[in-house]
């Protein structure tokens, strides 16, 4: 994927060998890396710098990995995924909750880190276009609104993400394999009942506000959003 390989990646840990093996791999990889050996100073260089992703080390002095995970998610829309030597399932819990996009326990292989990375801005890769326009309705990826006929809609995160994914690339068929993968992560371990509910919650609410716009399933295959002309 052309795009994930010129993506910019901030490394971020105060062990000096995982920095450069880390470092080294992804620029094996084709990525662009930036290097810092703690969270503050990778706050600096995020006041320059916008890196297209963050791996960061959990345990570093001045600042941890979670509490540089949870500045990040208040002051810039960049992905995180943290690396630790403990794997406990309350570490994890506590990274997630900082909002961490993922989380890899050391040690482990560069191809596992190579296509989790790979996986992560997969879901992050998002049309240059803020706000698509289909049909009656407007979706604006920034202020998170679904607008149509002077109403607006305040969707559940999900919903919003499965939406403006569909309505990124109007007639295009999308497999629930790919919806699942970009709005859940490929790891995810539910069912794609999960999915199948929230398309019948999104119809719902589309067929309320905007009735010339459809979400169509292609059996077999996934879902297109489409505008049903009169």
């Amino acid at each position: 994927m052309e795009q994930a390989k010129l993506a910019k990646i901030l490394v971020v840990d105060d062990d000096p060998f995982i920095l450069d093996l880390v470092s080294i791999h992804l620029a094996q990889a084709h990525y662009t890396t930036l290097k810092a050996s703690d969270g503050v100073q990778a706050l600096a260089i995020l006041e320059k710098e916008t890196p297209d992703l963050v791996v960061a080390d959990v345990m570093m002095p001045q600042m941890d990995g979670y509490e540089l995970t949870r500045i990040i998610r208040e002051q810039w829309d960049i992905p995180v995924l943290l690396l630790t030597a403990r794997g406990e399932l309350n570490d994890k819990e506590h990274g997630f909750n900082a909002g961490s996009d993922d989380y890899l326990v050391k040690p482990f292989e560069p191809r596992e880190l190579l296509f989790r990375i790979a996986a992560i801005l997969r879901r992050y890769d998002k049309p240059n276009n803020s706000i698509n326009q289909v049909g009656s309705l407007t979706i604006n990826r920034k202020s998170y609104e679904v607008t149509a006929n002077h109403t607006t809609l305040l969707l559940p995160l999900k919903e919003f993400e499965v939406l403006a994914l569909l309505g990124s690339r109007q007639n295009q068929v999308f497999q629930r394999s790919e919806i699942m993968e970009k709005v859940w992560g490929f790891d995810y371990e539910g069912d794609e009942q999960t999915l199948n509910t929230h398309i019948k919650r999104i119809r719902e609410r589309l067929a309320n506000i905007a009735p010339d716009v459809h979400i169509k399933t292609v059996r077999g295959i996934g879902y297109k959003l489409e505008v049903i002309k009169e």
